[in-house]
This record gives structure tokens, sequence and C-alpha cells, in this order.
């Protein structure tokens, strides 16, 4: 594709992760300088109503109701897969086949085989692929790798991780999609879990094994739906039942000799998105927490004596990976940045003719992760990462 070319784009999906990827392709080229340019050709979803509203408010051409009619569209050239676990493998294996490169919300697919038929079918039909890990863009996780490969910590011996939402407490909370095993895969663990071992294979290596133990701590709910964002509504009068984890804490051990510790939940009060990791190395300590998403604390063990200690960074300058194409230094940016950083890998991907990351291939690798550390659950052992 040529500078400037227009990627005609064709979305599935439009509730939460659909508004932020449309607000992250309306401003990407006001941000950046990337080669190519999004064109919102068309949204689709079932219900018509909700879908019209959705292309008009997110600046959509067109909708359409059935998918399938999205992808077999000529003037489509990415397909954007925003819709719930279970539909990613169809529309994905769809799209490859049709020639369009894809980006699809995690987790990849509900299983291991349906991730790696995915990831067949992107490679067998040379199209681009990306599946949206986005804490992945912010800028002070982005500095954090640079450290790290720089050897600014050395030897990494701990990675820690806490991802801790409290949206399903409520006893009266209704039965979602995200609280269907056939619909979600999993529950805290794919939901917020997989973004925390992405983090971790992307910040420090691969997983060697992994052993864990998860818990559901309401099992009934009201029958209900979910309205945008995590809201939902609920019938009480009709219950059904949870199929999916509540809560999950494993601990790992990493091909590089590093040690990890990882909990997911839904039930930690107070925790609106707290997202957030320590590493732990030879020479040297990061933490970062998502609801300071700007901020990355650093400590280096070689600081002169009385002034070591957990240093703040504001990861708002120029030299901070993202950063220069905003606002001046300490002037913050937010959640919805990340994705228009990963939309920009992405284009520049297809421009420059590359595969960014992280792709269905990490998704595959994540989803094998996540199926070990439900094996270890039911087992009760160690279950190695093949």
């Amino acid at each position: 594709m040529g500078v400037n070319q227009k990627v005609r784009i064709g979305m599935i999906g439009y509730q939460f992760m659909g508004k932020a990827h449309s607000h992250a392709y309306r401003d990407l080229s006001f941000y950046f300088d990337n080669p190519l340019k999004p064109e919102l050709k068309v949204i689709a979803g079932r219900n018509e109503e909700a879908v019209k509203e959705a292309q008009e408010k997110m600046g959509w051409e067109s909708y359409e109701l059935d998918w399938k009619k999205v992808i077999a569209r000529d003037d489509i050239d990415v397909i954007d897969i925003v819709t719930p676990n279970h539909t990613h493998a169809e529309i994905a294996i769809a799209a490859a086949k049709a020639g369009k490169h894809i980006i699809t919300e995690k987790p990849l697919a509900l299983t291991v085989e349906e991730a790696k038929e995915m990831l067949q079918a992107v490679e067998e039909n040379g199209v681009k692929h990306m599946i949206c890990h986005n804490y992945r863009f912010a800028p002070a996780v982005q500095y954090a790798k640079k450290l790290i490969e720089d050897g600014k910590i050395g030897r990494v011996y701990h990675y820690r991780a806490n991802y801790l939402q409290d949206f399903i407490m409520d006893p009266n909370f209704p039965l979602v999609w995200r609280l269907k095993k056939e619909v979600s895969g999993s529950g805290a663990l794919g939901d917020i879990g997989a973004h925390s071992i992405d983090l971790a294979r992307f910040l420090i290596g691969e997983f060697a094994e992994v052993s864990g133990t998860m818990e559901t701590f309401i099992k009934q709910r009201p029958v209900g739906e979910m309205t945008g964002g995590l809201n939902a509504k609920g019938n009480a009068s009709e219950m059904g039942e949870v199929t999916v984890d509540d809560a999950v804490a494993f601990i790992a051990r990493f091909e590089n000799g590093a040690l990890g510790t990882f909990e997911a939940t839904r039930f930690a009060g107070g925790n609106r998105n707290k997202n957030k990791f320590e590493i732990n190395g030879e020479k040297g300590s990061i933490r970062w927490d998502m609801e300071n998403m700007n901020n990355l604390e650093v400590y280096f063990a070689d600081d002169e004596e009385g002034v070591q200690g957990f240093r703040l960074i504001n990861c708002t300058e120029e030299v901070h990976p993202y950063a220069g194409a905003y606002w001046p230094p300490g002037h913050i940016i937010g959640y919805e940045h990340t994705f228009i950083h990963l939309i920009d890998e992405f284009f520049r991907g297809i421009a420059e003719d590359y595969q960014p990351a992280p792709n269905f291939d990490d998704g595959v690798k994540n989803q094998i992760v996540l199926e070990a550390v439900e094996e270890s659950s039911e087992t009760k052992s160690w279950v190695p990462i093949d």
C-alpha cells in the first residue's frame, strides 16, 4: 500500500471495545504520521436499532446486520472483531480466507485448538493480524520493556502481577455472556488474566510451567445481558448457573528462570481496573499500575546509599515511547491512547509488509498458558507449557 492510502475498515460488534477501537481509528491521523489512513466503512451487529445508533455516534459510513456481508464486501481491507469470544474463530477464519487483514479482541479464542486454526488461516492466506492486548502500548510499559532490554535491572528474578476488578461483586449482577463458559471460555482468567499473561510474555519471556487454582464465589445469578461498557440488566425472576471462574491465582516458572505470581479477580472491592505488575531483577526493580498508567516506578541498586528507593517517572517526555506525539511533558494521556498506539503499529505492519505484534501467534501462546492454568486447577498439579 502507498503512503496516505486509505485502509477501509469493517468492524464486527459495536459495544465497549467497539467504542475504543472506533475512537482509535478516528484519532490516529491526528496524532501520528502513519502512512495509512483509516476509513470507517461499515459496522455490524444483530440489533438494528443499537447498531444504527452506534454507526451514527461513532462515525461509520454504514451498518450491516450480518457479519458475513461485511467480509464479502470488496470495499473492505481490514476486519476488526470486537464480538464475544466464542465468535472470534469463525469470523477471523472467514476473513482470512477472504484476504482481509484482521484485528481481534482478546482472548484469541475459546480453546488452544481454535486459536491454532485461526493462526493457520492467517498464515496460509498471507494477511496481517493482531490481537488487542492494548496494555503493551502504554508509554510506561514500553519504556519498562526498554529498561529491561537495556539490562538496567539485570537478570530478572520475579514477575508479580495482579489484575483486580469488582464489577460483578453484587449477587444481583446478571448472568451476562462473560459469565458463561460456552461464550467466554473462562471468567477472570481469560477476561483480565489474559492481559497479565501477555504483559509477562512481552516483558520477560515465555512461561515454562504453571500451578494454579480457580474459584467461583457466586454460583447462580439472574439471567441478563450487557448494556454497554461493563453495565448490565437482568431478570430477577429467572436464575442461571455461572460456569466460569470469579477469581484465579497461579504461580509460574519462566524459561529464563524467573518466578511469577499472578492473581486475577472480579471480586476485589474498590478496585475498578487495578492492572499492575512488579518486576525484581539483580540490579533493580520496576513497578506499574494501569490506574496511574503514565507513571513508572523504578529502583536501581547502584544508586547512592541514603537515596536508594523507588523513583517515580512520569512517562510523558519525548524520550518515552509514543509520548512525543501528544502534549508537553506532564500533560497526561489516557486509556484510549493505548488503542491508538496499537492501531498505529497494525497499520505500519500493513504498509511496510511486516507482521506486527501482539498477533495471533501471541494469542496462541497466551491461550496455551490459560488452558494450562485451568488444567492445573482441575488436577491440583504443576502443568508444563508445551
